[in-house]
């Protein structure tokens, strides 16, 4: 037997709240903890974040 990480899952505004909200504070203590070592990266983040972004950004407006 095997857990599938990938299974759907639905959850209600107060847990993707809550989900938001811890991974908002843990980036904000990770960049607290070591700026140094993330500066060199910075461009290549944005730049992948704003990738990742677009597929749900046009699913989004696709539905509205």
């Amino acid at each position: 037997m095997y857990m599938n990480l990938f299974k759907p899952t639905t959850f209600t505004w107060e847990q993707l709240g809550l989900l938001k909200w811890g991974v908002l504070l843990i980036g904000i203590a990770i960049g607290a903890e070591w700026p140094d070592a993330f500066t060199p990266y910075v461009l290549p983040l944005v730049v992948v974040g704003l990738i990742l972004c677009i597929p749900p950004a046009l699913a989004w407006v696709r539905e509205h």
